[in-house]
């Protein structure tokens, strides 16, 4: 193959990025349009066949009729309008501001079909719950799929999001709405819906981690510390191995420690897990890499390494891939979230929090404690429900 310029080399990569953005900007703006046309198309047959203006058997003569008018048009069949009429019945009531009185004087009128509505509206109030980049991203095929599995406008905002940030398909939406991922989610960021093996398994892996773990069995007192931002990670970690079935218990059934500083030699590099289990509901080595301050980007990449590792050298034939946990003290969501959508190992940033023997003496029980709690991590006070 005939050696490049390295000058050429370089116009070529900023001609093919300026290439492929502008696909993705024609995509998106062709997209756009077709889900304001839909709505469009969705209004006028909804105000003419509510109202009773056209009879029986109306979009089955309409559909027919635009085909023979269009030959090889395609997506406009009796079910096709009906759900679109669908899109616009859901949505307008979210989407579109109350009439005001001029309007009510032409709203009788339902003969001309306005394509760009959509695009123009003033939305109500309560459509600032969703995200309208994220909104306008999917497919119609996509937000079909939502309104038809879902009720309420939280169910549908998480399904938008979700669909839109980590691109998903039309089947792997369908997948995740059929395991009700809304109601099995976790605080925890995590890429478990892209990452697992399945829906199901992604769908357990959600359920069985939280945000925020009170590690209340370590005795900070015992160990010589006074401020919880003073412990080492090593004396967190020999505490949890100490304690190991009080941490088990903490994170739920089907665990099996498998040890601690557990050692993998990859090409006369040696490295060190700090604390690796068995999960017998996922059937997958869970690998947990403590933190004592704030969440760093390069935590996910540490632990993204040694998964790959215990996915190479450790991993049984017939195991799910390894999960991995950073367990830090503090840790921002949003920007976890955004980070893991680079990673193909599942993945998750949970937090914990220890507290001297003294206090758990005059706390009230854990339940109420997780509304009340407030400790200092970095310098900084955070909120025990941060994700909440």
């Amino acid at each position: 193959m005939k050696q490049i310029d390295t000058r050429y080399n370089e116009a070529v990569q900023q001609i093919k990025s300026a290439i492929l953005q502008s696909q993705l900007e024609a995509a998106k703006a062709v997209n756009r349009q077709m889900l304001a046309l839909y709505y469009g198309i969705g209004k006028y047959v909804s105000d003419n066949t509510r109202t009773g203006a056209w009879g029986t058997g109306a979009i089955e003569t309409i559909s027919e009729q635009l085909r023979r008018e269009l030959p090889g048009l395609r997506g406009f069949s009796p079910a096709s309008i009906k759900k679109m009429r669908i899109f616009y019945e859901q949505w307008s009531k979210l989407i579109n501001r109350s009439p005001m009185a001029n309007d009510l004087q032409t709203s009788e009128k339902q003969d001309v079909l306005q394509a760009n509505e959509l695009l123009s509206v003033n939305r109500s109030p309560l459509a600032n719950d969703l995200d309208w980049h994220e909104f306008m991203s999917l497919s119609f095929s996509h937000h079909y799929e939502i309104l038809a599995k879902t009720e309420t406008l939280e169910e549908r905002a998480f399904y938008i999001h979700q669909a839109a940030t980590l691109r998903w398909d039309k089947y792997t939406l369908r997948n995740n709405l059929k395991a009700d991922l809304f109601h099995h989610q976790s605080q925890m960021p995590n890429n478990f819906a892209t990452t697992m093996p399945s829906t199901r398994y992604a769908a357990k892996a959600i359920s069985m981690f939280k945000d925020d773990y009170l590690l209340d069995f370590i005795n900070v007192e015992e160990l010589g510390e006074r401020d919880p931002q003073d412990i080492d990670e090593r004396v967190i970690e020999n505490s949890i191995v100490s304690n190991v079935k009080n941490f088990i218990l903490t994170f739920g059934k089907d665990f099996t420690f498998m040890g601690n500083q557990v050692h993998i030699d990859k090409f006369g590099h040696d490295h060190y897990v700090d604390l690796l289990f068995f999960n017998r509901e996922l059937q997958s080595l869970v690998v947990f890499e403590l933190k004592k301050g704030e969440f760093k980007p390069a935590y996910l990449g540490q632990l993204a390494a040694y998964i790959r590792m215990l996915n190479d050298d450790e991993r049984k034939p017939h195991e799910n891939p390894t999960v991995g946990i950073v367990l830090c003290c503090d840790a921002d969501k949003t920007y976890v979230e955004y980070l893991l959508q680079d990673y193909n190992q599942p993945m998750g940033v949970a937090t914990y929090q220890v507290m001297p023997e003294k206090l758990k003496k005059v706390l009230p029980p854990e339940d109420e404690m997780k509304k009340l709690l407030f400790t200092k991590c970095d310098n900084k006070r955070i909120r025990r429900d941060k994700y909440e």
